[in-house]
């Protein structure tokens, strides 16, 4: 049976897959990208009640949604696994829902489709990324998490499942260049979590199946990209809609509806009648008039998603300095507003903190002090963010910093560990974990 490596990213998503010549390669999922956000855009224009959504994904996604077609975007769907609203259903539109566990296992089947065409067999065996936690702190709630992602794996005819921790995968991706042994901290910052991994890496370890000893020690938090987006959202868009503005009274502005514009998943919930209606009766919670208008403009032509996207836009610009400007010219004409690196650092201290507190926490677990890991290898589409690899190499002090592939990292570590799991070994025990 032929088998395949998935990075099921929070913000992207990657596939390998053998390439003939004893090695693996990355699909190419979209024209010119061995990578895709891990987007779906569920179609309401046309379709009929008792037929499937027609569904677009990645780029596609993302521009049927700036297009302004009828129906919902879902990104980072990655985020809920492990709650409990992985069970429950979400509106997308035109009186139709969907289960977020059909939205993942959707997206997972798409993946399988595109690979088996570009290697031209059916694909039976997968070696899944995971973080090192799901879940921070509840170590129930991050088995099931495992779990629900097996299940979605085997929905759509996957038939023997394993899991890497991400941040190994990347280790391995990492080694296959080294011509000597090293002490690395693999620094995995992505969309939805933090992942560190302390691993010995070098030539005489690479060929070993097992790596086990080689791991001194992981850890990990649930604090990444999508957690950066949403402060600075906070900290610079959604002030001029009342967040913690003041109403006649002094009173601050109850600030719920501000957490759930700012959280992908959560949005459409501000959308319904009921909570419309409430919001609309909450003017005089303001004292200025014109930040509930705004408000009411973002719920009513539901600019949610967009002013996260825009959030999400000021931190790539921001991310090695310098300032930038948020148009917001869809929530009010001509309303705009500034935000440079030092008020973005601002809004972004305390994650930083957790995420760099996370790099001291694995080297403590391992016994290892700072001054002996050789080198950070980063990986993950957040660590383009300056302040905050600049933070954890500072932590680190003799390291040699070393960026990896933002995005494809994992994908090739998981296909070399994918290639010693199932390139000639006979099928393991279903489930198999990591390690």
């Amino acid at each position: 049976m032929a088998y395949c490596a998935i990075d099921f990213g929070t913000s992207n998503s990657g596939i390998a897959v053998p390439d003939g010549r004893g090695g693996v390669t990355l699909v190419e999922l979209e024209p010119g990208y061995r990578t895709m956000p891990t987007s779906v855009f569920y179609l309401t224009d046309g379709a009929t009640a008792h037929e499937p959504l027609p569904r677009v994904y990645g780029r596609a996604a993302l521009a049927a949604y700036v297009d302004g077609l009828d129906g919902r975007l879902m990104r980072s769907m990655k985020s809920i696994l492990g709650s409990s609203l992985v069970e429950q259903s979400t509106d997308v539109g035109g009186g139709r829902s969907v289960r977020y566990a059909d939205v993942i296992s959707g997206y997972l089947r798409h993946l399988k489709t595109v690979a088996e065409a570009a290697a031209g067999t059916r694909l039976q065996q997968v070696v899944l990324g995971r973080p090192v936690r799901f879940v921070d702190d509840d170590d129930e709630r991050d088995a099931r998490a495992q779990a629900t992602l097996e299940a979605a794996a085997r929905a759509v005819g996957f038939r023997d499942v394993s899991f890497q921790f991400e941040p190994i995968a990347a280790a391995l991706h990492y080694e296959q260049g080294l011509t000597d042994e090293r002490l690395v901290l693999v620094a995995d910052i992505g969309g939805g979590t933090s992942d560190f991994s302390l691993v010995r890496v070098g030539p005489s370890r690479r060929g070993r199946a097992r790596r086990d000893d080689d791991i001194l020690a992981n850890h990990g938090v649930h604090v990444a990209g999508t957690d950066f987006d949403r402060h600075l959202e906070l900290a610079a868009i959604l002030p001029l809609a009342g967040y913690r503005g003041r109403g006649p009274d002094g009173r601050e502005v109850p600030s719920r509806v501000y957490f759930d514009l700012a959280t992908w998943h959560l949005i459409n919930t501000v959308y319904t009648p009921a909570r419309v209606g409430e919001l609309r009766r909450m003017r005089g919670f303001h004292a200025d008039p014109r930040q509930h208008d705004r408000l009411m403009r973002i719920v009513d032509d539901r600019l949610g998603h967009a002013l996260v996207a825009k959030a999400e836009a000021a931190k790539i610009e921001l991310a090695a300095g310098g300032a930038t400007t948020i148009d917001l010219d869809a929530v009010e004409p001509l309303l705009s507003v500034a935000l440079d690196a030092s008020q973005a650092a601002a809004a972004l201290e305390a994650d930083i903190g957790r995420v760099v507190n996370a790099a001291r926490r694995t080297a403590a677990l391992a016994g290892v002090s700072p001054a002996a890991v050789q080198a950070i290898y980063f990986t993950g589409g957040s660590t383009g963010l300056a302040s905050l690899v600049n933070r954890i190499a500072a932590a680190f002090p003799q390291a040699e910093a070393v960026h990896g592939d933002h995005f494809a990292s994992v994908s090739q570590g998981l296909g070399v560990h994918a290639r010693r799991v199932y390139g000639s070994a006979p099928s393991p025990a279903r489930g198999r974990g990591p390690g």
